[in-house]
């Protein structure tokens, strides 16, 4: 029997935290052992203390904190070491995609058809309902350069919706601190022997604007280039 643990890295997010928790909290998990692990990367708001809140409350959530804010990547380096399921995903802290699509994510590897599921926000949609056109057509490019690498025919490598049994992570050593972490991952999993058979579904996804709190911005971008250079060719 998976038991399943979702990885929260927060930062910022006092205002959406709770809600995402819930929802992850009522998912449809095909009936795994849920583990919520939340890691706030030193925010600035109350997120730590809606976080300690929601561990007081359900047995399911685990909380810990970073002293400095360090980014996505380390979030999710501290995440990746303290998640006890033989499965992890990555939820974000904010809105932006919906923890309904679990069940989704989860069919193909238990039904032993893949051993990695990315959720694909670009498999059913367009650019343009995705999320900004500009973000959306550099999301594109960065696959397309990253698939040449790989050898992978991904649709949406940027996804945070990655499903990676723990036992794979294990074998990964994160060096990426921000959103670098994501081309990082998907090469280090593109180039391990044998090669893990990784599947794509479609997933839901609402955008949000700087405003609301998106962080990712270009400088971001260049980044991701950089890392699928490294990652890749590099080893």
């Amino acid at each position: 029997m998976h038991s399943l643990s979702v990885v929260i890295p927060c930062y910022n997010e006092a205002s959406t935290l709770a809600d995402v928790v819930a929802r992850v909290g009522t998912a449809d998990t095909a009936e795994l052992d849920l583990e919520i692990v939340i890691v706030d990367d030193c925010s600035g708001d109350e997120s730590w203390v809606v976080a300690e809140d929601l561990a007081a409350n359900d047995p399911r959530v685990r909380v810990f904190r970073h002293a400095v804010n360090q980014g996505k990547g380390a979030a999710l380096r501290t995440g990746f070491a303290s998640a006890t399921g033989d499965l992890v995903i990555v939820q974000d802290a904010d809105l932006e995609y919906d923890p309904a699509d679990y069940v989704n994510l989860l069919k193909p590897v238990l039904v032993g058809e893949a051993d990695v599921v990315y959720g694909s926000r670009f498999l059913e949609r367009n650019a343009t309902d995705a999320h900004y056109f500009l973000h959306g057509m550099a999301n594109r490019f960065l696959t397309a350069l990253s698939n040449v690498l790989t050898g992978l025919k991904l649709t949406d490598m940027e996804t945070c919706y990655k499903l990676i049994p723990k036992r794979l992570l294990e074998r990964i050593t994160i060096a990426e601190n921000r959103f670098g972490i994501e081309p990082e991952i998907t090469a280090k999993l593109a180039h391990m022997k044998p090669r893990p058979r990784i599947a794509e579904v479609p997933v839901s996804y609402t955008n949000r604007s700087y405003e609301e709190g998106k962080k990712i911005g270009w400088k971001d971008g260049v980044s991701a280039i950089r890392c699928i250079f490294k990652y890749n060719l590099l080893r």
